[in-house]
C-alpha cells in the first residue's frame, strides 16, 4: 500500500507540474514566474526550497551523533540566513528588477565579476541538488524494500523532477511548492504527535536527549572549537544568500514588501518545523534502541526511515510521513535544478550570443536543466558524503567567493570593480589552499577564505583605487 501510495502521489504531483508549464510565454515567466506570486505562494516556495531532504534525513542523524552542536549550520545558520535576506537583500535587490543574482554583479561592477561570482553559485549547486537526488534515491530503495536500488532511485526520481521543471520552470516550481508545503506542515505535525504518543509524550523525549547531552550548543572555550563553531554557522548563514534560489524567490513577488515579509516568515517557519525531524529520529532511541544502535554503526540518516517503517507506526502514519519527505525532496530538488540553470544560461552563456531571440533562449535554459540534471545526478552517483555534508559544503565557494561582493556592493559606496575582482580571487585561492594543505588546522579554510575576500575588497577599493578604471553605468 505505501508503494503504491508513493507511485501515485509523485505522478499526481509531476502532472500538476507539467500543467504549471501552460502560463509560460518568455524566458521572465520561466526564471521569476513574472514578478506576480502573493505572500502566501512566496513563503510557500522559501519555506519548500529549504525544507529538503537535509532536513529530514540529514539533520536528525547528525543530530543523533552530535547533538545541536553538530546542526548549527542547519538549521540554525540556513533560517537566519532567510531572515536577513528578508531584513537586508531583498527590497534593493527587487527594486533593480534583474532575472538572476549574477546580474546584480553586472550593473554594479562589471561582466567578469558577473561571470566569476555566477560560476561559483553553479558550482556550489552540485552539492546541494546532488543531496536531493541521493535522497530521491534512499526513498524510493526504502519503501520498496530494496526492490528499487538506491541508485535506480536516484535516477527515476531526477528525471522526472527534470520533466515539469524543465517545462514550468518557476511557475512549476511555485505551484507545486505551495501545495507541497501544505503536505509537508500536515504530514509533520500528525506523524509528531503520532510518535510522541510511542515515546511517551513530548516532555518524555525532551528530558531524554537533555540528559544525554543533546541540547549542548556553544563549543568549547578553545580557540580552535570556536572559530570552527562560527565557520559551520556562517557557511550556511551566509553563504546561502549570494544564491539564484533565494534571489528567484525575492524576484518573484508581487512587491517588495512580499519578497521581504516572505523570506523573513519563511526562515521562522523553517527553523520551528525543522526541529520535528530531530524529535523523531531521536524518539526512535525510546522507542526501538535497538534498531537505533544498528544504524549507528551505519548509515544514520536510514534511523528515521526504520522507525516510521516498523510495525508499531500506523500505516496511515508512514503515509503521511513518506508524503511529506518526497514533498520536502521534490520541491527543494526542482528549486535548485532550476536556479543554477537559469543563472548559468542567462550570465555565462547570453553574453556569447548576443542575438538570441527570447524564444530560442527559452529552449537554451531547458537544455542546460537537462544538462545540468546528468552532471548533478553523477556527482550524486559516485560520492560517499552524507546528505548533511553534502549540503553544508556546498555554500563554502559562495561564502569565499560571492558573499563579500554582493554586501559591499549594496552596503558600502566605496567598493569598486577591482575590490570586487580580488575579493573573489582572494577568498577562492585562500580557501583552496588551506583546504588543500591543512584542512582540518586550528583555521576553518572557509573562514579564512571569507576573512581574505574582506581583505581582497578592501585593498582593491581603498589602497588601489587611483590604478583603476571604473565600468561605465
Amino acid at each position: 500500500m505505501l508503494l503504491w501510495f508513493v507511485i501515485i502521489y509523485w505522478v499526481i504531483s509531476v502532472a500538476i507540474g507539467i500543467y504549471a508549464a501552460k502560463f509560460v510565454h518568455n524566458t521572465k515567466d520561466f526564471a521569476v514566474a513574472g514578478r506576480a506570486m502573493p505572500m502566501a505562494v512566496v513563503t510557500a516556495t522559501v519555506f519548500a526550497t529549504w525544507f529538503g531532504s537535509e532536513t529530514v534525513l540529514g539533520i536528525p542523524a547528525t543530530f543523533l551523533k552530535e547533538g545541536f552542536a553538530g546542526v548549527i549550520a542547519d538549521p540554525f545558520g540556513s533560517s537566519l540566513c532567510l531572515v536577513l535576506v528578508g531584513l537586508f537583500f531583498a527590497r534593493p535587490l527587487y527594486r533593480m528588477n534583474l532575472l538572476t543574482i549574477g546580474d546584480y554583479y553586472r550593473k554594479r561592477y562589471s561582466r567578469p565579476v558577473e561571470m566569476l561570482t555566477t560560476l561559483c553559485i553553479v558550482v556550489s549547486y552540485l552539492g546541494w541538488v546532488g543531496a536531493q537526488i541521493k535522497a530521491l534515491g534512499l526513498v524510493f530503495s526504502v519503501v520498496s524494500d530494496g526492490a528499487i536500488t538506491q541508485q535506480w532511485g536516484m535516477i527515476i526520481g531526477a528525471s522526472t523532477v527534470l520533466v515539469y521543471t524543465m517545462l514550468g520552470g518557476m511557475f512549476s516550481v511555485a505551484i507545486t511548492d505551495f501545495i507541497q508545503m501544505i503536505i509537508i506542515v500536515l504530514g509533520m505535525l500528525y506523524i509528531g504527535w503520532e510518535v510522541s504518543g510511542l515515546a511517551g509524550g513530548v516532555g518524555a523525549v525532551v528530558s531524554h536527549a537533555a540528559a544525554n547531552g543533546k541540547f549542548h550548543i556553544l563549543p568549547a572555550p578553545e580557540l580552535k572549537d570556536v572559530l570552527w563553531f562560527v565557520a559551520a554557522w556562517i557557511t550556511m548563514m551566509l553563504g546561502s544568500i549570494p544564491q539564484q534560489d533565494v534571489f528567484q524567490r525575492v524576484q518573484s513577488a508581487r512587491n517588495e514588501n512580499i519578497a521581504a515579509r516572505s523570506s523573513i516568515l519563511g526562515g521562522v517557519l523553517y527553523f520551528c518545523f525543522a526541529f520535528i525531524p530531530m524529535f523523531l529520529a531521536y524518539s526512535a532511541t525510546i522507542i526501538d534502541p535497538k534498531m537505533v544502535e544498528r544504524n549507528l554503526a551505519g548509515d544514520t540518516q536510514l534511523i528515521l526511515p526504520h522507525l516510521i517503517l516498523s510495525p508499531v507506526v500506523p500505516i496511515f502514519a508512514q503515509i503521511m510521513f513518506f508524503g511529506a519527505l518526497l514533498s520536502a525532496i521534490k520541491s527543494c530538488a526542482s528549486a535548485t535544478l532550476l536556479a543554477p540553470s537559469v543563472s548559468f544560461s542567462e550570465n555565462i552563456l547570453r553574453p556569447l550570443l548576443p542575438r538570441i531571440g527570447d524564444h530560442r533562449f527559452l529552449h537554451l535554459m531547458r537544455v542546460v536543466i537537462v544538462g545540468f540534471t546528468i552532471v548533478v545526478t553523477g556527482v550524486a552517483l559516485s560520492t560517499d558524503a552524507s546528505i548533511y555534508k553534502m549540503v553544508e559544503n556546498a555554500y563554502k565557494v559562495t561564502l569565499v567567493g560571492a558573499f563579500v561582493p554582493l554586501v559591499c556592493g549594496l552596503y558600502w559606496r566605496r567598493s569598486t570593480n577591482l575590490g570586487a575582482t580580488l575579493a573573489i580571487v582572494f577568498g577562492l585561492a585562500t580557501w583552496l589552499v588551506f583546504e588543500a594543505v591543512e584542512p582540518e588546522g586550528l583555521v576553518p579554510p572557509q573562514l579564512a577564505g571569507l576573512v581574505a575576500s574582506f581583505g581582497g575588497m578592501i585593498l582593491g577599493s581603498l589602497a588601489l583605487r587611483g590604478l583603476q578604471r571604473e565600468p561605465a553605468a
